[in-house]
């Protein structure tokens, strides 16, 4: 399906110069003299390597056809992470490259979504919130709340994600797997 390159959004998968590739970001360009432009960055799916390319806001392309299916978070093996289809219990590997983003974030067990294009994974839609529980965190000190201060802490996955001061080890957090940021404490 064709569609206007003014229409590109963020995560949209498209086709473009015989491979399929993942818009990372897309914002419109006026400059002083001459036409609106769409500059964006795009993730090869193949390759995994993000490229800049700038569209005539009038430009047509090529939308890819991708389809969600319901998977389950089984494991990370070197650089591929393995869901299993919830449906027909199919293995699903997907780079690391096409979600790193998300990477550290993943439990086992975890449900969310697997793109795939012509049966081929390309990428993750994850939950909308994840939750995890904090293994390694610094004791606040006193005094240190008058501002809006964050630290650093270590979540079971091993990632390492800024929290408000007042967080401790043994803590659990829920976190939004979009911007990796900490959204709140889960009681």
């Amino acid at each position: 399906m064709q569609i206007s390159a003014s229409n590109l959004r963020r995560k949209e998968y498209i086709q473009f110069r015989d491979d399929i590739y993942q818009v990372l970001s897309a914002e419109f360009y006026h400059p002083g003299k001459g036409r609106t432009v769409m500059r964006t960055k795009l993730r090869s799916i193949t390759t995994g390597k993000a490229v800049d390319q700038v569209f005539s806001s009038n430009d047509s392309i090529e939308s890819a056809d991708v389809q969600s299916v319901p998977a389950q978070f089984l494991y990370n093996q070197h650089d591929m992470l393995v869901f299993m289809d919830e449906i027909n219990y199919e293995q699903h590997e997907v780079p690391v490259v096409l979600a790193e983003d998300i990477a550290g974030l993943l439990k086992e067990g975890q449900s969310m979504y697997v793109l795939l294009h012509e049966g081929k994974p390309i990428g993750v839609i994850p939950p909308k919130k994840v939750v995890l529980k904090v293994i390694e965190a610094d004791a606040a000190v006193k005094g240190d709340t008058a501002t809006n201060a964050k630290k650093s802490v270590k979540v079971e996955t091993g990632a390492s994600i800024l929290v408000p001061l007042f967080i401790k080890t043994g803590d659990t957090i829920v976190i939004n797997p979009e911007t990796g940021e900490y959204t709140g404490r889960e009681n």
